[in-house]
This record gives structure tokens, C-alpha cells and sequence, in this order.
């Protein structure tokens, strides 16, 4: 009989004990920090931030040939688990996690957007920049919701896209142009997009919901002296679906695990 593999899942937030029991639904024997001497996989958190989490103390205390899996790694990281001697691969990294996790941002965001207006969404201009896995999420829940979303992308086959699902696209080049139209916009790029000149045009008050990972694509001193509320809403996914967001981790890994094996 096949010996039951184990997981060690490291962070107490409620997305990786979600994870954590998602996991022991697969078929895994799951513990915590305590047992990594045992285990064979180790489950990280998600951003892999090694000045909060002690991983070069608990990558030493691995076993031999244990795999690491986290999210968002950082060159320190790697660079710990290579001196550890541990495999250190990204579940973040993973295309069907990205487009997963882009539900629960989108839910997330729409919630920040009715917490934050004085109006419905239905009958509002919305201008949303990117349309990545996120984009697409936030684009066609605003769009269902009754908004008029404008898609500001760079790529013609993402305005195209935005157009066949009932929005407007518009060239990303054109954004200052753009900007007077709008009182509220969404922004999914990670550069400096929303940049002073183009917020000094946007409506005076302006909401800006900035989804991007950090730094973000908002200059956000600039936000503030041209009066717009800029709010950087980071990690929805962990903050307002914790439990579907563990889910999907957990989702990925067991997809990733099933790969390694039947490469060998």
C-alpha cells in the first residue's frame, strides 16, 4: 500500500488553512510547521515574503528531497532554498490559478466600488485599463451589472475581445484623451499607468480602484493632490473570499504534483 504523502503548510491565515483542509480533501496528510522534518511537500504563503516568514530556518529543518511550493517568490527565496537544498517552485506562476484567482479579485473589487460610490453601477462609466485574467473578470461583472465599461489595453486582440463581450475598447496611447469621461476607474496594469498628467484630467473626486500588485500602475501622491480617492486594493481574494481563495491553491498544487508525477 502506497504510503500517504504529507503536507507541511506553513502560515496561519485563513487562505492557507483553507488550503490546508482542501488538501487533506485530496488525499494528503496535512500538518503544520511543527512536522516539516517529515514531510514531503511544504506548502508557502502567498506573497512568499521572507522577511515575515523564517524560511531559511524552516528550509533547513526540510527533509532531503522535500518540495516547496509558494507564491510570488522572491530572489531572497529562492536563493534561501537553493542554500537549503530545497526545490522551491511558484503555484502563482500557474496560468489556471491566475484566471481562478481573478473571480474572487473581481467580486472583491465590485464590492470596493459600491462601498465607495454614491451611485449605482448600472448606468455608470467605468474605465477599466488591462485586460488580462483580471480584467476580463472585473470587465464583464461591471458589464452584467449594467455599467458602461470602456477597456483601455494595449494589445488590439484585447480591445477586440473587450468589443465581442459588449464593451468599448480603446487604445491605452489614448488614456489622457480618455480621462474626462470618467469618474471612476479600475486599473489592473502593474506600471505607472495613471500618471499625474493623466489624472490631473480625470473628473474632479475621481474614484480610482487600483488591483495591480506593487507598486501599482496609480501615482497615488499625485491622485491625492488632484483631490481623486485612490484606494490600492491588494490581496482581495485573501481578504474577501479567503475560502475559495485556499481552495485554489490548494487546486494548483494538486495539478502540479499530478504533473511531476506523471513525468516520471
Amino acid at each position: 500500500m502506497e504510503r500517504q504523502k504529507r503536507f507541511a503548510v506553513i502560515g496561519s491565515d485563513a487562505r492557507q488553512l483553507a488550503a490546508g483542509r482542501a488538501l487533506a480533501r485530496a488525499g494528503y496528510a496535512v500538518e503544520g510547521p511543527e512536522e516539516i522534518a517529515l514531510a514531503d511537500y511544504i506548502l508557502l504563503p502567498l506573497p512568499l515574503d521572507a522577511a515575515r516568514t523564517p524560511l531559511a530556518e524552516l528550509l533547513r529543518a526540510a527533509r532531503p528531497g522535500a518540495l516547496a511550493l509558494g507564491g510570488m517568490l522572491s530572489e531572497e527565496a529562492k536563493a534561501i532554498a537553493a542554500e537549503a537544498g530545497v526545490e522551491l517552485v511558484d503555484y502563482f506562476a500557474r496560468e489556471e490559478l491566475a484566471i481562478r484567482n481573478a473571480i474572487p479579485t473581481a467580486e472583491g473589487c465590485i464590492g470596493v466600488l459600491l462601498a465607495q460610490r454614491k451611485r449605482t453601477l448600472w448606468g455608470s462609466a467605468v474605465l477599466l485599463l488591462g485586460f488580462g485574467p483580471v480584467g476580463q473578470a472585473v470587465g464583464t461583472r461591471l458589464a452584467a451589472l449594467g455599467a458602461h465599461v470602456t477597456v483601455a489595453a494595449r494589445r488590439p486582440a484585447q480591445r477586440a475581445q473587450a468589443e465581442s463581450l459588449g464593451m468599448q475598447g480603446a487604445e491605452l496611447a489614448r488614456l489622457a484623451r480618455l480621462a474626462p469621461a470618467f469618474d471612476t476607474v479600475v486599473n489592473t496594469i502593474p506600471a505607472q499607468v495613471l500618471t499625474a498628467p493623466v489624472l490631473a484630467r480625470l473628473r474632479p473626486g475621481s474614484l480610482i480602484v487600483d488591483l495591480a500588485s506593487r507598486p501599482g500602475g496609480t501615482d497615488f501622491d499625485a491622485a491625492a493632490r488632484c483631490g481623486h480617492k485612490a484606494i490600492h486594493a491588494l490581496s482581495l481574494p485573501a481578504a474577501c473570499a479567503p475560502e475559495t481563495a485556499g481552495e485554489i491553491v490548494a487546486r494548483t498544487v494538486c495539478e502540479m504534483l499530478r504533473e511531476r508525477e506523471g513525468a516520471r
